[in-house]
């Protein structure tokens, strides 16, 4: 049973059929983790729109597993909009990288991938 993910949305989505929330799955895994990359490197490198973008780009997939970030997400976007350093973020940055392997570790055992 996960505890760092939820297939509830996924379930739903997919009427239950393995093959495709493999697939599903598959692609999280596939694209989050760069992704996941590409924001702290933005982040660091004091990008705010690139930050935007990939925070942006990421929400309906930890939406769909159940990963609840909205708030840090949120948070991300409207710093991303502001002139504050990347320190106001980081907390949020922390949050998001922790919760977001830690899905993705659980994800490759519980799919063996």
């Amino acid at each position: 049973m996960p505890t760092h993910y939820d297939l509830y949305a996924l379930e739903d989505m997919s009427g239950g059929d393995k093959e495709f929330m493999k697939t599903v799955v598959a692609a999280f895994l596939e694209e989050i983790p760069p992704d996941l990359a590409s924001m702290q490197m933005a982040i660091e490198n004091d990008n705010h729109k690139m930050a935007y973008q990939f925070a942006h780009k990421m929400k309906p997939n930890l939406e769909m597993f159940g990963i609840d970030l909205i708030r840090e997400i949120s948070a991300m976007e409207r710093w991303s909009e502001s002139k504050k350093p990347t320190s106001a973020i980081q907390s949020q940055l922390q949050t998001i990288t922790t919760m977001v392997n830690d899905a993705i570790t659980e994800m490759k055992r519980d799919w063996k991938m």
